[in-house]
């Protein structure tokens, strides 16, 4: 929060400026104070006598000791991630609060946690009125959220322990078949090395095509998170720029690459990185898209150069759940609509920023209805899973199964529900997959020049609910919910 300052030394808002030294001050003391009482020994401070000299000796003695490291087990690592992202949701929403962005706490709560879970759904009407330091905190949160706060968590706090696996698995996306080293502490921060190096090449390419270096921060930021989170109005449309175009239509795709394959080629790996089976599938579905949406939205950009740009664009946009535009999609014909909802679904790849249910998933449930059906006609057959060479085992195929009919019933529940606002069916359903999946616009009334000021604080406090699930992959927040979790 308070690297947001810096955003007003040039034209500096002291009303800013207190803002966010006030959400800064108020978050470092609850912080502290649930730090304070994680203590299993807090030593007596006698505060009669000199209250601020008493805190120095204390600080002090709580610095030089050295606490063992804290193990966490499986279900106190799924209620911490699940809160811990409820709770950066409470009190990142204190700067639009404070500031008066949003006058209503579930309309900062609704931006905050689009935010920091980078789906990019908006109730802010007009964002070019938010002072500099606010829109760059809004960027800011979806940047953090990319990678993941509790990944960040564990790259500069080592004192987890075993339980540091536990909640890395709870919160990165995606079903990650490689791992990248034994330690936890050292795998977050290759994460958090190449998520900046890539953010901040954008950034330069960004300057170099004639963005001012705020704008290009800002939208770099939520290029890589792929969150969207715009600090114009007319998205990245409003720069008009064929190279601002390309530039960020190269990083979206990036973005939804799995990070692991980044490390890879950083080892000198490149060619296993390449010939990754999820990475061909993910990039050969991605140019079938773009071609077909091209072809299909000639009626509107007569010129193919021209449909296949915005074409490319928008695709990579929501089939990597990024959310930006260039184009009001929600003009173009049926067919590219259906298509880049089924892109919203599926989402980038696994150990990626994107959301949705990931490219590897897609590949296991179509490589089991495959067997399922040459099991039907030869009951004897005993075949194993393969992906890219590698034998997929049961109880993963059967977890990613279990995911998928998990993420369609949530959607057709969540589709009834926003019903009951008095939406129309295709408002409702992409309401719920845009906030399920982390894509952030819809269709309709929540299309790509839209936002979801207008829904009721009850549907937003459940589309909301919707994000958290879809960041954490569904498994981690429904598992607190279920009375079974609560028993010893």
């Amino acid at each position: 929060m308070l690297t947001s300052l810096l955003c007003e030394l040039k034209n500096p808002d002291s009303r800013i400026i207190l803002v966010f030294l006030k959400s800064g001050g108020i978050t470092i003391a609850v912080g502290f104070s649930l730090y304070l009482i994680g203590q299993e020994k807090i030593e007596t401070i006698d505060i009669k006598r000199n209250l601020f000299i008493g805190l120095i000796r204390w600080f002090y003695r709580l610095y030089r000791k050295r606490s063992a490291p804290v193990t966490i087990f499986i279900r106190e690592a799924i209620f911490v991630v699940a809160c811990g992202w409820i709770l950066a949701g409470l009190f990142g929403s204190l700067p639009f609060y404070l500031a008066g962005t949003l006058s209503n706490p579930i309309d900062c709560f609704f931006e905050t946690v689009s935010g920091f879970t980078t789906t990019g759904s908006t109730v802010i009407t007009n964002v070019e009125e938010v002072p500099k330091g606010v829109l760059y905190w809004r960027s800011l949160t979806q940047w953090l959220g990319g990678m993941g706060i509790i990944v960040l968590f564990i790259a500069v706090l080592p004192r987890l322990g075993v339980g540091a696996k536990k909640l890395f698995e709870s919160e990165v996306p995606g079903p990650i078949s490689s791992s990248f080293r034994p330690k936890l502490k050292h795998t977050s921060s290759i994460l958090w090395r190449i998520y900046l190096g890539i953010t901040v090449t954008e950034i330069i390419a960004l300057i170099v095509c004639g963005m001012d270096l705020f704008d290009a921060v800002c939208h770099s930021f939520c290029t890589m998170a792929t969150g969207g989170y715009s600090i114009k109005n007319a998205s990245i449309g409003h720069y008009n720029s064929t190279a601002i175009d390309i530039v960020v239509t190269v990083f979206m795709f990036s973005a939804g690459i799995n990070f692991y394959l980044y490390y890879m080629a950083v080892r000198g790996e490149i060619k296993s990185a390449i010939k990754d089976y999820e990475l061909r599938v993910y990039t050969g579905l991605m140019v079938v898209c773009i071609f077909l949406i091209a072809v299909d939205i000639l009626v509107i950009h007569p010129d193919f150069g021209v449909a296949l740009r915005k074409a490319a664009f928008q695709t990579l946009a929501v089939g990597t759940t990024t959310g930006f535009g260039t184009d009001n999609f929600n003009l173009y014909p049926s067919f590219s609509k259906a298509l880049m909802v089924v892109l919203m679904i599926i989402g980038g790849s696994a150990g990626s920023t994107a959301g949705g249910m990931k490219v590897s998933r897609l590949i296991v449930v179509v490589k089991s209805i495959k067997d399922e059906l040459i099991r039907a006609s030869r009951p004897h057959v005993v075949r194993a899973m393969k992906i890219g060479g590698h034998t997929i085992p049961k109880e993963i195929s059967r977890g990613i199964l279990v995911f998928f009919a998990m993420f369609l019933l949530v959607l057709i529940v969540g589709t009834l529900f926003m019903t009951l606002f008095e939406l129309d069916l295709i408002t409702a359903v992409t309401s719920v997959v845009a906030t399920l999946a982390n894509i952030g616009p819809g269709l309709e009334r929540v299309g790509s020049i839209e936002n979801y000021a207008f829904i009721p604080s009850i549907g937003k406090l459940f589309l909301t609910f919707c994000m958290i699930l879809g960041r954490l992959e569904l498994v981690t927040v429904a598992a607190v919910l279920l009375p079974s979790f609560w028993k010893r």
